[in-house]
């Protein structure tokens, strides 16, 4: 529901983003190095948003996007690069060398440290508007030439509203945006996959130097790295299962036994600082644009954490955004803005369907289904045994065609 816009006469920018999230600070950094002035509201606070447990895989079209726009010094520094996953299959260890097939890397790099970057660049450095623990947030006149922001002060408990010209929506699947869409554009395509991943952080080091991904009957389990002292596993579980059904003592055994493989390093074990539940499900919007409403990231799409994909395709829609109205304030060329929902859900169909595929792969043996077990183990031995299928895998899984995609839209 939209609420009526405030009379009284607020602030006027030409733009204002809804969330900042990794989406939403990228848009606010190429729209301030470009002179188009723009003001960033967020629901939670600075140390919540930088300090908030997310994805930490990159892909490096979008690391060399954002050095091309300077917002990747401390990440160029800082992060580890991967070139190499490794499938660990009924006791065997399948190495997988997709930088070699590729020609491309994974950046690993935390999503609070990226967010932390970016908001030092545009608040700190570069003196941009953002304004932390907003509430109420509503949005206005999406439909006219005259749309508005306003929020509650956290401070003062007053109305604020800011008028602009653009909104872009980037808070997320629970924020106000999405449900700003008129029903008609705002029903969203939605598959789930009727599984659970027990999401954990390990206060340990790596046990291995790339990402494991465990495929087991009993269940599928993953390592992934994050930083040297801090290690990110995953383990199949029911969805909405309790957390508190994984004591430290069975999951570090499922551990060992689904990410068990001959010549295998054995995994370093530590104390459990996160312990969540996430189920495995998947969305599309119909549109990603509305009237002067533009949506980014999550208010738009989820990719489950399967193939690691749902940073990369909020940083693809921040930077086809953030050209798009540069490019608008700047020549008044409104092709890009016009274009953008498009461009945007064909990147996003490309992530889902590989998401999709890759899903089937992981979890089709300890699905209880002979038909899809059988499946997947075909699909494993093509990926090791075909030079085609593996180049295919590595083009889709580190993202190669997104680079090609923001250079076509320019």
């Amino acid at each position: 529901m939209i609420a009526s816009p405030s009379p009284t006469p607020g602030q006027r920018v030409p733009v204002v983003i809804v969330g900042a999230g990794p989406a939403g600070l990228t848009l606010a950094n190429v729209l301030r190095a470009a002179s188009v002035d723009c003001v960033v509201l967020e629901a939670e606070s600075r140390e919540f948003i930088e300090t908030r447990p997310r994805a930490g895989f990159i892909e490096e079209w979008a690391v060399r996007a954002l050095e091309e726009r300077g917002l990747a010094d401390r990440l160029l520094v800082r992060a580890q690069r991967q070139g190499e996953c490794e499938f660990r299959v009924g006791g065997e260890r399948h190495r997988f060398r997709y930088a070699e097939l590729s020609g491309r890397h994974h950046f690993v790099y935390p999503q609070p440290l990226l967010v932390t970057d970016l908001v030092r660049k545009y608040a700190d450095d570069d003196g941009g508007d953002i304004r932390f623990g907003v509430r109420d947030v509503e949005l206005h006149g999406i439909d006219t030439e005259q749309p508005a922001v306003s929020y509650t002060d956290p401070d003062t408990g007053t109305r604020t509203r800011i008028d602009c010209e653009i909104v872009a929506g980037c808070d997320g699947p629970r924020g106000v945006s999405r449900a700003a869409l008129p029903p008609e554009h705002g029903d969203v395509a939605r598959l789930d996959h009727g599984i659970g991943w027990l999401a954990l952080l390990a206060e340990a080091p790596p046990s291995s130097d790339c990402v494991v991904f465990g495929v087991n009957p009993r269940g599928f389990a993953a390592h992934m790295a994050r930083t040297p002292e801090v290690t990110r596993y995953y383990l199949e579980c029911p969805p909405g299962d309790d957390p508190e059904n994984w004591s430290h003592d069975r999951v570090w055994t499922e551990l060992h036994d689904r990410l068990a493989a001959s010549g295998a390093p054995p995994l370093t074990e530590g104390p459990l600082i996160e312990k969540r539940v996430l189920d495995m499900h998947n969305y599309v919007v119909r549109t990603m644009a509305h009237g002067r409403l533009f949506l980014a990231g999550d208010a738009a799409h989820l990719v489950a954490p399967i193939a690691a994909k749902g940073m990369n395709l909020a940083l693809f829609d921040a930077l086809l955004l953030g050209d798009a109205l540069v490019a608008y304030h700047g020549r008044g060329d409104v092709s890009g803005l016009r274009g953008y929902s498009d461009a945007c859900l064909r990147r996003v169909w490309e992530y889902q369907e590989f998401s999709e595929w890759f899903c089937e792969l992981l979890h089709g043996p300890s699905s209880d289904d002979a038909f899809r077990a059988g499946a997947a183990t075909a699909r494993l031995r093509r990926l090791f045994d075909s030079p085609a299928a593996a180049g295919a895998f590595a083009e889709s899984y580190i993202g190669s065609t997104s680079e090609r995609h923001l250079l076509a839209s320019r």
